[in-house]
C-alpha cells in the first residue's frame, strides 16, 4: 500500500466507532500530514464525553498505522470538536504564578532551545520555522513555541491557522504542522488584534504556552523569542531549564552590535550559547547567477571566533524563501539550496547532541 494520505485514509477507514461507522466516514480525522515515514492527525471528536469513549479507537488507529511498512511516527491527538459542558473557558493573559526554586523542566522534553536575537528583521522567526522543519525531516520529534507575544508569525509561516482546543479549560492542544508540533499565542487571537498588555500578563502568557500546552513527548522544543533583551527573555531564562541559545544575526556591523547584547544577556542569565548563525549571508542573482553580498559576509563568524563560540553556518538570501514563509510551507519542507541550507544545520545540531 501506498504511504500517502489516501492509503492513509484506507487504513482509518477501518476503525470503527462504539456507536458504528468508522473514523473516516464518520469525518472525525483532522489535520492528516504523511512526511517521510512520519504519520500525524487529529481525531475530532463531536464532545468531551465522546472523546473519552474513543481512547481505544485512538489505540487501534495508532497500532494499525505503526504496523505499516515505511511507517517511523505515528502521532495521534485525540480532541472534542467543543469544551466541556461549564468546563472553565482558556483565557491567555495573566500574571505569573509563584514558582519555587529554580528554572525547572519541562515534562517530555528532552531539550529546550531558544533561538533570539538582538535586534528585528535578521530573519530569525524564518530560521526557527526552518529549523524546526529541517530537524523533523531527520527524525526528531519537535516543538516550536512561537513566544513573540506582540508580533507573532508562526502562525502564517507554518500554515496554521486554527484556534487550539482546551477541552478542560486548562490544558491547550497545540496543532501540527510539516512533522512539528506547534503553538503561538497568535492562534488564540484574531489574525490582525493587537496584544495590548504590560509585563506581567506578558510572562504570565509565557508560561501557560510553556506549562499548560500538551507538548507530549519533544526531543527538541525550539523556542522563537521576541527581538532585544526584555521581560521574555528574562523570565525564559530564569524559569525554565534551557538546554542553551542560538542568536541569529545579519553580518553587517548594526546587526552585529545588537547581537552582541544578546550574547550578554544569556551570559547574564548563564544560559550557555550553542552558536550563531549568519543570515542573509549571501545572494545568487537567479538571472546570472552572480554571487552578491547584500549585508556584508563573514561578520558573524569572525564575530562568533572572537568570543569563542560556534559558528553554526551560514543562510542564503533569496525570494523563494520569503514566498514559501508567507505561503505556510517552510522552504526546508522542498529541495534546492535553502532547504540544503538548513538540512545541513539540522544535521549539524543532531551530531553536536543539541537536538
Amino acid at each position: 500500500m501506498a504511504l500517502d494520505r489516501d492509503g492513509i485514509m484506507k487504513v482509518l477507514a477501518g476503525v470503527g466507532l462504539p456507536e458504528g461507522g468508522d473514523l473516516v466516514s464518520r469525518d472525525l480525522v483532522r489535520a492528516l500530514t504523511v512526511e517521510d515515514g512520519r504519520i500525524s492527525f487529529v481525531i475530532e471528536a463531536a464532545t468531551p464525553e465522546a472523546a473519552r469513549a474513543y481512547a481505544s479507537v485512538e489505540a487501534e488507529a495508532e497500532a494499525l498505522l505503526r504496523a505499516l511498512p515505511g511507517v517511523s511516527h505515528v502521532q495521534v491527538m485525540l480532541t472534542a470538536h467543543g469544551p466541556a459542558p461549564k468546563a472553565p473557558s482558556l483565557k491567555i493573559g495573566q500574571h505569573p504564578t509563584a514558582q519555587q526554586g529554580g528554572p525547572a523542566p519541562i515534562n517530555g522534553i528532552d531539550r529546550i532551545v531558544a533561538i533570539g536575537s538582538g535586534k528585528g528583521g535578521v530573519g530569525k522567526s524564518t530560521v526557527s520555522s526552518n529549523l524546526a522543519v529541517a530537524l523533523a525531516k531527520q527524525g526528531r520529534r519537535v516543538g516550536l513555541l512561537d513566544a513573540d507575544i506582540y508580533g507573532p508569525s508562526q502562525p502564517r509561516m507554518m500554515g496554521v491557522s486554527k484556534r487550539p482546543a482546551s477541552p478542560d479549560g486548562k490544558t491547550i492542544i497545540p496543532l501540527q504542522a510539516h512533522g512539528v508540533t506547534v503553538m503561538s499565542i497568535g492562534l488564540m487571537l484574531k489574525e490582525d488584534e493587537a496584544v495590548v498588555w504590560r509585563g506581567p500578563m506578558i510572562m504570565g502568557a509565557l508560561q501557560q504556552l510553556l506549562t499548560q500546552v500538551e507538548w507530549g513527548k519533544l526531543d527538541i522544543l525550539l523556542i522563537d523569542l521576541p527581538p532585544g533583551t526584555g521581560d521574555i527573555q528574562l523570565t525564559l531564562c530564569q524559569r525554565t531549564q534551557l538546554t542553551g541559545a542560538i542568536v541569529v544575526s545579519t553580518p553587517q556591523d548594526v546587526a552585529l552590535l545588537d547581537a552582541r547584547r544578546a550574547l550578554d544577556m544569556f551570559g547574564k542569565l548563564k544560559t550557555p550559547v550553542l552558536g550563531l548563525i549568519e543570515n542573509m549571508s549571501t545572494y545568487i542573482c537567479p538571472n546570472c547567477g552572480h554571487e552578491a553580498h547584500l549585508f556584508g559576509h563573514g561578520g558573524v563568524a569572525a564575530e562568533a571566533v572572537k568570543l569563542g563560540v560556534p559558528f553554526l553556518g551560514e543562510l542564503p538570501l533569496e525570494l523563494e524563501t520569503r514566498i514559501a514563509g508567507d505561503s505556510g510551507v517552510p522552504i526546508a519542507a522542498g529541495d534546492g539550496p535553502a532547504a540544503a541550507a538548513y538540512a545541513t544545520l539540522a544535521a549539524r545540531l543532531v551530531a553536536g547532541g543539541v537536538a
